[in-house]
This record gives C-alpha cells, structure tokens and sequence, in this order.
C-alpha cells in the first residue's frame, strides 16, 4: 500500500520535532499505522535557513496555500500558529477534502465549532491532541480512555511557565519580576509574556478540555481568566505555612447550575500530587464518577513532547482513512446532535473556598471589625493567621482561609472589608481548592 502524503505548514520548533520523530521512528509508525507516512511538503518564512533537521526529499516553499491544494497531500499539519492565516488555511484544507492535524489551541478554543461542522459536512478529521498540554495524550484520555464516566471536574497546570515562575519563587525565595526575566532569557517565555502570564495560553487548553469533559460547545470567551502578575513572595510564604502551595490553574467543574470555566493562581494542599508538580511541567487532574481522580503528568511543551502529540494524530488519521466518517470519534467526545445547552457559569456564580491577606493597623478591635463583615456576609473561617508587624512598623499582616462561598457573596465582602479605615492596603484574594474526590 502506497504511504500516506503529508504536507507540514510550519518548520518551527513543532514542525522541525515532528518531521525527526517521524523519520526517526519510521518503521515502528508504520507497523502501528498500517502503512507509510511520508511528509512530502513543507513550508517556512525562509527555506534557506539552515536546520538541525534532516529535510531532503521534501519539498519546501514559503506557499502554504499551495501545500494546502496540492491532490496528493492527504493529511495537513498545520503548526504556524496564529487564529487568522492558521484558520483560513485550515478551512481551505478541509473544502478541499483534506484531514487536518494542528497545535494550535488558539485556532481550535475560538474557531473550533465552525472547524469541526465543516470537517463533518467534508467527511474529514480535524486532529488536535497537541492543542493541550503539549505530549500528554489528554484529549484521547478524556475523549476516548474515559468514555464511560460522567466526568465531575477537572484542574490543570496547563502552561509551564507560569507553572516554572511561581515554582522558583516558591523554592528560592526570588520575586515575580525576577523570574519572569529569566524564563524569557531561557525562552520559556515570549518577549510578551501575556498569554503565559494572565492565563490567556491556559484558557484557550481548558476551553478544549471543558467541551470535551462536558459534552459543550467551544465558548472561549465566557472563561474566566485570571494571571499571576500580582503573586508576592510574601503569598508564596504564607501559603506554604499554611500546609499549602499555590499553582496557576485551569479548573472546569459540572454543577447543576452550569459548568465553571477558569483560570486563576490557587492554594492546592501540598500532600496533593499535582501541588508537587514543578518547573515547566503540565498536569491534568481529572475526576470521573467511575474511576474516580485520575492524574495525567508530563512535558507541556518542547520540539519531540509535542511532535509526539503530533504524530500520534497523524496515526490516527492514517489509521481511520478507510473508515466511514459516521463510526469516528466525535471531535468532542460526544456526538454532534447531543452537544449540551448546559450554560457556562459567570464567576460571581462559582463557589470556591479563599486564601485572603489584609495589611492592617495594628490596634484592638480590627480583627473584630473584618469577622463581622464576614460572619454577616454568611462566611465562615477555618484558619488565622496573624503576623506581628516589625519593630517600628504600624501595619501588621492578616492571613485567613476561609470555607466555600460565591464569588459574589466574597467580592460584597471584600468591597465593605477594604473600606474600613484599619485596612491599609487593597486585599489580596487567591482561591483555594481541596481538589479531592
């Protein structure tokens, strides 16, 4: 049987790691897949850059429409990035009766129901395991490994380097700004940060995994979406005194009002496995009813974690080339006539438990004054922490843990807490999650 024709758009990192890992284990691919995979096409800004990748036999142009119209290429990669060009390409590819394969989760977390009815209308796959969490097979566990759960909630640390920055504070004391320099210098982070660091890059990957849990349609738009910029060295500290450590977390939980959607620094408890997950790797924890918390643990990003992701998809597409469309599996787990209406949820609707920190004079009856906020507000304390101010110093620190709440009910609270004249400073607020089963 004659192999599988491939065209990849985009010789970056990804791009450069899946043509080598495809190379590379050529025949293991091919005893898995059935028959041969053999990139014909690739594209780049500049084809005459040198690489540390083998590329002959392939041939390279900067005209990825063309890649994209080409009859014999069956199977487009698309690795480019970006929502405009990337999304144009990917539909063109699809009219054209092509299977797709992407990275991207900006293209799928925004454009993905539009993506998806028109693969089904073509007959064609539209692969996206990479999307999230870099080279471990998330999608396919959720979408296919747990097929006979009711999932109830999952959390991710889904992008690593906010995951690498609130690590380094933890372990050597250094500040947000500090690091932050550093994982740009080692290229863990853009010269613009903000998609890693506001959470923006972790809300597009638990857009996707939300849709595929809960059976939803894609709505990027309606996450909430925190970052961890305003993070102290003093928070870390206090967290861990506390028997807790915080993490930059996606978490998507089924109520019987609608689904939370959200990304925000959290205190997990240390003895939880993905509170000890550090540096730059990803972890997904998922809850189902049937099997109860499963974790998935390993590299979020790199040229071969994610090639991996890449080139399982394209193994799967060559698998399925001969299969009726009707039998594959949906490309959100559930089938496309019993998607769910079930509302995404606002934040001030969301219940979590809080991590609150209050600069206060240090004078009697303070401490008072912000428990009867809370206590008429209906929250209750589990913990207190109070830190005596230095010598000299008039304002003292305030830590408390309080149970689970609304959002709402917390914000009423903090807005009438911040107007007291003891309180000095705005309060700063972290959810806090038990993440048990």
């Amino acid at each position: 049987m004659d192999p599988v024709k491939v065209g990849v758009l985009g010789l970056g990192t990804v791009g450069g790691g899946t043509i080598s890992v495809l190379r590379r284990n050529a025949d293991e691919i091919q005893r898995r897949a059935g028959r041969g995979i053999e990139v014909v096409a690739a594209t780049a800004r500049d084809i005459n850059k040198e690489r540390a990748f083998d590329t002959r036999g392939i041939d390279l142009s900067c005209d990825s429409a063309a890649v994209v119209e080409r009859e014999d290429i069956a199977v487009v990669v698309e690795l480019i990035g970006g929502t405009d060009i990337a999304f144009e390409l990917v539909m063109k590819a699809i009219d054209n009766g092509k299977h797709v394969v992407t990275a991207n989760k900006a293209l799928i977390a925004k454009h993905g129901n539009e993506i998806f009815a028109a693969a089904r209308e073509k007959g064609v796959m539209v692969a996206f395991e990479a999307a999230v969490a870099g080279g471990i097979p998330i999608i396919k566990a959720i979408r296919e490994g747990l097929a006979g759960n009711q999932i109830e909630w999952l959390a991710g640390i889904i992008n690593g380097t906010g995951n690498f920055i609130l690590t380094e504070m933890r372990d050597k004391g250094r500040d947000f700004a500090d690091v932050l320099a550093e994982a740009q210098a080692l290229g863990y982070a853009e010269a613009d940060p903000t998609f890693d660091v506001e959470g923006i890059d972790a809300a597009h990957k638990l857009t996707i995994l939300a849709s595929i849990a809960f059976g939803i349609p894609l709505q990027f738009e309606k996450c909430y979406t925190e970052g961890i910029s305003h993070i102290t060295q003093e928070d870390v500290n206090y967290a861990e005194e506390l028997g807790y450590r915080i993490k930059h977390l996606g978490v998507s939980r089924r109520t019987e009002k609608g689904v939370e959607l959200r990304v925000h620094p959290t205190l997990i408890p240390e003895r939880r496995l993905i509170a000890n997950v550090d540096g730059v790797m990803n972890a997904v924890l998922v809850n189902g009813d049937a099997v109860g918390p499963t974790l998935y643990y390993g590299a979020g990003a790199g040229a071969e974690p994610t090639a991996s992701a890449v080139v399982a998809d394209v193994v799967d597409v060559v698998r399925t080339l001969t299969a009726d469309p009707e039998n594959r599996v949906p490309h959100l787990a559930f089938q496309p006539d019993a998607l769910s209406d079930l509302p995404v949820l606002s934040m001030d609707e969301v219940e979590t438990a809080y991590y609150l920190r209050l600069t206060v004079n240090d004078r009697p009856g303070v401490l008072a004054d912000v428990t009867r906020i809370l206590g008429d507000g209906g929250i209750s304390i589990e913990a207190i922490l109070q830190k005596e101010p230095a010598e000299g110093v008039r304002n003292a620190s305030v830590i408390m843990l309080t149970h689970r709440v609304s959002e709402a009910k917390m914000n009423e609270a903090i807005m009438q807490i911040e107007a007291l004249d003891s309180i000095t400073a705005a309060v700063t607020r972290i959810r806090l999650e038990a993440l048990d089963a």
